[in-house]
């Protein structure tokens, strides 16, 4: 290959605060306070664009463990850095290369454009692709098993660099969408955490950790200067002031938007609301690892216990879908599986064949800017496994200690959303179900070996289906609760053009101009 050039359940209607009285959850969630508009040790030109979206970034190095895949932060690094591969749509289009081939089954070859600089004003070299590969490699997280079977990058010369794989690896070139390229002198540096150095079309010129990211048009840029004189983006931690912020003219970018509360800036003067299918989705990951999960039955039952065509309809109604898979049904590698039925009856009785006739007691964990409705989503699956005599503590923690003890295994029960950020079941299927990712204490070998297969097959009907059977087997030992996919709702400036919602999560602010 050479690639060049540039259902709810049905009834009687019930509101979102009528289900939440009924099932005993009381009103809306309690958000951390405060809305942070500046930037630490400087800010955004006059005329930036102010985007707000719903998670706080903490972290700005590309190599970061815990911010490796983390949604925010990506959407930031993507202004700032610069990736060999983009996708564009559905498609996977040159970035820093100009070109690739896949010379065999182990060997790609990329050719980089000339021209390219950071914004130290060095030139972007191989050897720099070459000591980022090496540098994300060496670093474990979640990111890793992406890279498990890369053995190498080299520099040919100043614009070319080889990777060897250990395999047939067909993923190569959309995994590459996530490796920041940063100077090779800086791939450690700790200052790449709060003022980092890339080559993308904007640098950093202030960053105050969970409260907001200043950015400037780095006019050098390869691809050409942005309309934009910068990017400011706060962290508005309360959804309500920050709808306000954008009815009122304060912010010119909101996403995602609740979808109980889109009617709240639908038909505003001025506001554009764009909803669109994303790849985000929710999942509540069961400790595998750890008793009594390390049960498939056990899992099994946790997962009938909840209505969720139900919780579904009510808290989202059209702004989500129910799973019938562990990744959305837009995403490559997909494949429905039969939804588990809501049956406490049957959960009973798994719960009692496992010696847990009593019930037990558990925790789970999430955030509560994790995504829209997260606190009320927890409340309504607790209510439910609390019918079936199984009593879960809620842990609503801060964002830095969630990741921490995610990426620790410290913890019963997870809530989260998450993005497929490449569209590929590679990303989330291949990357987090492996014995040696050991992201939630699963380990199956013949899961494994499946996922060998797949990633080492070339795009096409065979890898889908793979990555289908892989599905079947995730979904049938309830690895998870997945309950549904989300639809992000875009809130923006009628002034702005040039934007298009993505559903990654992560659109490109930088073509964005205003009228």
């Amino acid at each position: 290959m050479r690639t060049t050039g540039r259902p709810g359940a049905g009834g009687t209607h019930m509101g979102r605060r009528d289900f939440l009285a009924m099932a005993g959850l009381g009103s809306a969630s309690v958000l951390v306070s405060g809305c942070g508009f500046g930037g630490g040790g400087g800010g955004a030109p006059k005329g930036a664009l102010r985007a707000a979206f719903g998670q706080p970034v903490t972290d700005l190095d590309p190599y970061n463990a815990a911010t490796a895949v983390d949604e925010a932060s990506l959407i930031v690094k993507r202004l700032v850095f610069d990736t060999l591969v983009r996708r564009q749509g559905d498609r996977l289009v040159p970035g820093l290369a100009s070109g690739w081939e896949r010379t065999n089954d182990t060997t790609w070859v990329f050719t980089l454009r000339r021209g390219a600089r950071f914004h130290d004003g060095t030139p972007v070299t191989a050897a720099d692709v070459a000591a980022c590969l090496k540098r994300t490699r060496a670093v474990a997280s979640a990111q890793t098993p992406l890279w498990a079977s890369v053995t190498k990058a080299e520099a040919r010369d100043d614009h070319t660099v080889v990777f060897t794989t250990d395999g047939p690896l067909g993923s190569l070139p959309v995994n590459l969408t996530l490796l920041f390229v940063v100077p090779a002198a800086r791939v450690a540096d700790p200052e790449q955490k709060r003022r980092p150095i890339g080559s993308g079309p904007f640098r950093v010129t202030g960053f105050t950790p969970s409260t907001s990211v200043e950015l400037a048009r780095f006019d050098d840029y390869w691809g050409g200067r942005s309309d934009l004189p910068g990017i400011s983006m706060p962290y508005i931690a309360e959804t309500s002031s920050a709808i306000t912020a954008l009815r009122t003219g304060d912010i010119d970018l909101l996403w995602p938007i609740p979808p109980d509360q889109l009617p709240e800036v639908t038909g505003v003067k001025g506001v554009t609301v764009e909803p669109v299918p994303s790849w985000t989705y929710y999942l509540n990951w069961f400790n595998c690892s750890r008793a009594p999960f390390t049960d498939a039955n056990v899992r099994r039952a946790m997962c009938q216990a909840v209505n969720l065509p139900q919780i579904v309809d009510r808290l989202f109604g059209r702004g989500g879908q129910q799973m019938r898979a562990p990744i959305p049904a837009t995403v490559a590698g997909y494949a429905a599986q039969e939804p588990w039925t809501y049956d406490p009856a049957a959960a009973k009785r798994l719960l009692a064949a496992a010696g847990l006739g009593r019930g037990f007691t558990t925790s789970m964990m999430w955030f509560d800017a994790t995504g829209p409705l997260s606190r009320e989503l927890a409340e309504a699956m607790i209510s439910s496994w609390a019918d079936i005599g199984v009593t879960v503590r809620p842990q609503s923690i801060e964002k830095a200690q969630w990741l921490e003890r995610l990426n620790s295994l410290d913890w019963d029960m997870n809530l989260q959303t998450n993005t497929v950020t490449t569209g590929d079941a590679a990303f989330t299927v291949g990357r987090l179900y492996t014995s040696k990712a050991h992201r939630m204490g699963y380990k199956n070998p013949a899961l494994d070996q499946l996922l060998a297969r797949a990633a080492a097959a070339p795009s096409g009907s065979e890898r889908d289906g793979l990555y289908g059977e892989a599905c079947k087997i995730i979904w049938s030992d309830a690895v998870g609760l997945f309950p549904l996919t989300l639809v992000t709702g875009y809130g923006r400036s009628s002034r702005l053009t040039g934007f298009t919602p993505a559903p990654n999560n992560q659109p490109d602010l930088a073509a964005v101009r205003r009228r």
